[in-house]
């Protein structure tokens, strides 16, 4: 599907334009916490006033939202009788607006897990709050049920408009930024090299990288330029994930998140900066279809992308980025348990999307390498 992109050039008017061809009465906004903090709040606080719509809250929900937050939504939504959804915030927010699109129409009385999807014609805008999870981009939703992580998946819930305000990203914690940065970047680089990519999700990925690279320092000093840089590299990774899904680098992550508190973006590019130099010493064990010189020509592709001459070149560059540049910590004291519970919480589903073969020791090596700071 082709996304419309709208800026917030000229007090928002392009929004204004959307909302008022898309509903006639009422805006369900999906938010999350940052919403208070950012110029948007005085938007839709006066959207009634300027644009005869009413705007119903949802903001009941948590990062990594739960299906009974979702259930809520679904049921708030109807109840409003809202034309339109619209989204602000992150991931989550992102991912709960996501699945009240899916649900909106689905059997309330049933779990709406257990349902087959029926594509629904809400319209559906999103503004990300942050230059990494390229949510707005996607076709994937996460929530979790009885405490299970639970994967959603249908091209129907893929915002059909986004907006792209670069103000959004000034109020952003420094590490917050990193991190969402690394998550992009991750993105980027895990899905040039996954066995489901195109030629399309490539260009994508190409432009994603560069993008990154050249708006690094302006974002991290807050300018419009670099945050704008950002958001549309952000968006380009999203979009090739979209295609590819990702690998062995978010595989791994998850359970560093959870086990040692550190951002998804920060322990995907722990992972990543790992993965990167072992697969390429390792192009022998290539799972990918099209062959370990494919192989190794993608990787030369990457290098390119990170404009260096070498794919070594190119995993020490990301790695000189992930530490020296930012600075990004290593968890520690780190038990010989805790390397056991990440080795086995590994998703061999999101390795099936890796080109290098891993298995359970080569997954326990690269966490011990990656937890004892030899990486660096």
């Amino acid at each position: 599907m082709s996304q419309k992109i709208l800026t917030a050039e000229n007090s928002w008017e392009q929004l204004d334009a959307y909302i008022k061809e898309h509903s006639t009465d009422t805006v369900f906004l999906v938010c999350d916490s940052s919403l208070p903090f950012l110029a948007l709040n005085d938007y839709f606080a006066s959207a009634e006033e300027r644009l005869g719509r009413r705007i119903v809250y949802f903001n009941d929900f948590q990062p990594n939202p739960l299906y009974e937050s979702v259930r809520a939504g679904v049921y708030h939504f109807n109840e409003s009788h809202a034309q339109m959804i619209l989204a602000v915030g992150g991931g989550s927010a992102m991912d709960v607006a996501k699945c009240i699109k899916l649900y909106a129409n689905m059997d309330p009385g049933q779990n709406y897990l257990d349902q087959l999807i029926v594509p629904n014609d809400i319209p559906f805008l999103a503004v990300p709050t942050t230059a990494g999870t390229g949510s707005e981009a996607t076709r994937y939703a996460v929530i979790y049920y009885k405490g299970e992580k639970q994967s959603i998946s249908h091209v129907s819930c893929i915002p059909d408009a986004v907006l792209m305000d670069p103000g959004v990203l000034k109020t952003l914690p420094e590490y917050q930024k990193k991190s969402t940065m690394l998550d992009a970047l991750c993105h980027a680089t895990e899905s040039f090299w996954s066995v489901n990519s195109t030629d399309d999700s490539k260009v994508d990925s190409i432009a994603a990288i560069r993008g990154i690279l050249a708006n690094m320092e302006g974002y991290l000093a807050n300018t419009d330029e670099g945050n704008a840089g950002m958001l549309e590299a952000s968006h380009k990774a999203g979009k090739a994930i979209n295609v590819t899904q990702t690998t062995a680098g978010h595989a791994m992550c998850y359970k560093l998140t959870s086990l040692f508190h550190i951002a998804h973006g920060h322990a995907a590019a722990l992972c990543d900066a790992a993965l990167f130099p072992y697969m390429i010493e390792h192009t022998g064990r290539c799972i990918d279809a099209r062959g370990e010189a494919y192989l190794k020509e993608t990787f030369m592709q990457i290098a390119y992308a990170y404009d260096c001459r070498t794919p070594k070149e190119a995993a020490e560059k990301l790695r000189s980025i992930v530490y020296d540049r930012l600075c990004m910590p290593v968890p520690q004291n780190v038990s010989e348990e805790d390397i056991r519970i990440l080795t086995t919480s590994v998703n061999p589903v999101r390795l099936k999307n890796h080109p290098i073969r891993l298995d359970e020791e080569t997954i326990d090596s690269l966490y011990r390498q990656i937890l004892s700071g030899e990486s660096k």
